[in-house]
């Protein structure tokens, strides 16, 4: 009986182990140590999961040197960062399955060069020394044999790459097109015709025509979307009765700010130190005798006043010299005085009264503070009720009756700014409500308590003439002013082609040789735009809300010689074979993707994101 219990435990530990192996097949998939460790195959090189995991953590490091902040890893997955990390994976590996292919290789004299260059791997003599290369590589977690396969494939890639990409030249056409349009000028004539300087005698619309400019513009008199907002508001100003404020907290906190209120007798000084008491004398007795200025001796000891400067000083802080100091006239140079750095020279520039504030003096401000703060601990302290009593299903009406709360009413739009529409916290709750939600109560930065209702929602509409009436008829006057700028500025075209020049009685102003990235203050913003669309003797009328401008285009001027023309120029032709360039290695790069039929192991990232992204 002993020995059939004896082998049925054997049995049972090794039905046991079984079951613990087959639980441990999916995190076997990403053991560092086992033998399915790759998470990809692309075409025939491996992704391992070492690679993955390690190049994970590079980029939550170069994240975590961005923003100072620590990353982990399972938000990196969240924001798919993973995915990226394993596409670039593959692209690598694509570039790898290539180049083996091609059969190219560095070849082990190449590779032990390289090796032996690498700066990490030098000693203190400079020279290539076994012992840090392999401290090194045993710091980052990679064996010698990873360290150089990666580095033999490093290098054949960046063999391929250079093949790709060296001698890879966008033609010039495209940059010369580019240049000439860049640096292509224009001479032109213009004369400016101000809205303000049209004179007319102000009219009064008939009915009839008012409403026909009403009806012509439906886009100046629509309204917006506007929103039928129901709200109960709570202020610390509407609780400021129902707070008492007694005398000992006014003079507590009038106490706590007495050096707010309360400025000691100052002088702003300037201190020159000399070395011993006879050099200080010296320099005096040259002051006295007008044989030299304060500033003059500063400079002849390699010093700026800036340097000399102690601002503003107690007559305590000055220390012993402090006396002396305060009994100076502004203006004056005393001393030799004693200082913390020697004998020195004061000069006074300034005298800064003592500033006493009584409490009286602020009484009334301090009380309001404190009021305030108080109404805004009372808010909080009814804001839980207030809050259950709406959870509870009472309407705002029924709360403002029941509470201090106060119940107004507001068409809010996104371009209300008045009222309770000014606190920002009120215009994001109004933005966000919707007639599904419930009021629920919201602080504001003030301490103020609001909640509201959403009551319906007006679609954008025409606003009423007779709401409208005042803008309708500035802007019906508008029209007429810019109507008669604009007969003008035709009557001028019309005389300049008639006569083959401006007239004489108007202000021209010439400009040659402008290219389109000029500016010409107070002239409309299209102008150069328009300029470069002429042809020469072709004559337009520019306009926008400021001023009309008459044109006339002299001179299509091909683009000049500078050296900063030719800088643009030179810097645009390496931008576009750099780019080219880096096209044909992406073209290439995603070719060898396709070829190489990347294969991921959906399991192992699983298993990979379970116990080690989490």
């Amino acid at each position: 009986m002993a020995a059939g219990m004896k082998h049925l435990s054997k049995t049972f530990v090794w039905i046991l182990m079984g079951l613990i192996m087959l639980s441990l097949v999916g995190f076997g998939a990403v053991n560092f140590s086992g033998s399915a460790s790759s998470v990809a195959t692309v075409g025939n090189q491996e992704i391992s999961v070492q690679n993955f995991y390690r190049e994970l953590q590079r980029e939550q490091q170069a994240l975590q040197a961005q923003t100072g902040q620590f990353i982990p890893l399972s938000q990196l997955s969240a924001l798919g960062m993973d995915q990226q990390v394993l596409s670039r994976l593959i692209s690598i590996a694509a570039i790898d399955n290539e180049v083996d292919q091609l059969g190219i290789s560095i070849g082990d004299e190449n590779l032990l060069k390289e090796i032996t260059e690498i700066p990490s791997f030098q000693g203190s003599s400079g020279e290539f020394n076994r012992d840090t290369y392999e401290y090194t590589l045993d710091n980052v977690g990679l064996s010698e044999r990873e360290f150089e396969d990666d580095l033999r494939r490093e290098s054949a890639r960046t063999l391929v790459q250079g093949a790709m990409m060296v001698g890879a030249t966008m033609p010039a056409t495209m940059r010369d097109t580019i240049t000439s349009f860049i640096g292509a000028r224009r001479s032109f004539s213009w004369v400016q015709l101000q809205n303000d300087e049209m004179a007319m005698i102000a009219l009064a619309p008939t009915d009839a025509e008012l409403q026909a400019f009403y009806d012509s513009n439906p886009d100046l008199f629509t309204l917006p979307e506007t929103k039928q907002i129901a709200y109960v508001q709570l202020t610390p100003a509407m609780l400021m009765d129902q707070v008492d404020v007694d005398q000992d907290a006014l003079q507590t906190l009038f106490d706590q700010r007495a050096d707010q209120y309360q400025s000691p007798e100052r002088r702003l000084v300037e201190r020159l130190v000399y070395s011993d008491d006879e050099a200080a004398s010296s320099a005096k007795a040259q002051l006295e005798t007008g044989g030299t200025t304060f500033e003059a001796l500063v400079e002849s000891r390699g010093l700026a006043l800036a340097d000399v400067d102690m601002g503003d000083m107690t007559i305590g802080a000055l220390g012993a010299a402090g006396q002396d100091i305060f009994s100076a006239q502004v203006g004056d140079v005393v001393g030799p005085l004693t200082s913390d750095l020697g004998p020195a020279l004061y000069r006074v520039n300034g005298r800064l009264e003592a500033r006493v504030t009584l409490l009286a003096d602020v009484e009334a401000e301090l009380r309001e503070e404190l009021a305030a703060g108080r109404a805004r601990r009372l808010i909080e302290q009814q804001s839980e009720e207030i809050d259950d009593m709406l959870a509870g299903g009472a309407t705002l009406e029924e709360i403002a009756d029941e509470t201090d709360m106060q119940l107004g009413q507001i068409s809010w739009t996104e371009q209300s700014r008045e009222g309770i529409a000014a606190y920002d916290g009120f215009r994001q709750a109004a933005a966000a409500v919707t007639v599904d939600d419930f009021p629920a109560v919201e602080f504001l930065d003030d301490g103020s308590l609001i909640a509201l209702r959403l009551d319906t929602v007006l679609p954008p509409r025409a606003e009423p003439l007779a709401d409208a009436y005042t803008a309708a008829l500035q802007g019906w006057n508008a029209e007429q002013r810019q109507n008669a700028i604009t007969t003008e500025a035709e009557a001028i075209v019309a005389r300049t082609k008639t006569n083959g020049d401006f007239d004489e009685a108007l202000t021209v102003t010439t400009e040659t040789g402008l290219t389109r990235t000029a500016y010409i203050d107070t002239t409309p913003v299209d102008m150069l735009n328009q300029v470069f669309e002429m042809e020469p003797g072709e004559m337009r009328i520019v306009s926008d809300g400021n001023s009309t401008v008459v044109l006339r285009l002299d001179e299509i001027l091909p683009p000049g010689d500078s050296d900063d023309l030719q800088a643009m120029s030179n810097a645009l032709e390496a931008q576009l074979n750099q780019a080219l360039s880096q096209d044909l290695f992406e073209a290439f790069v995603q070719d060898a993707r396709t070829r190489a039929r990347p294969q991921v192991d959906q399991q192992a990232l699983s298993a990979l994101q379970a116990n080690y992204l989490q």
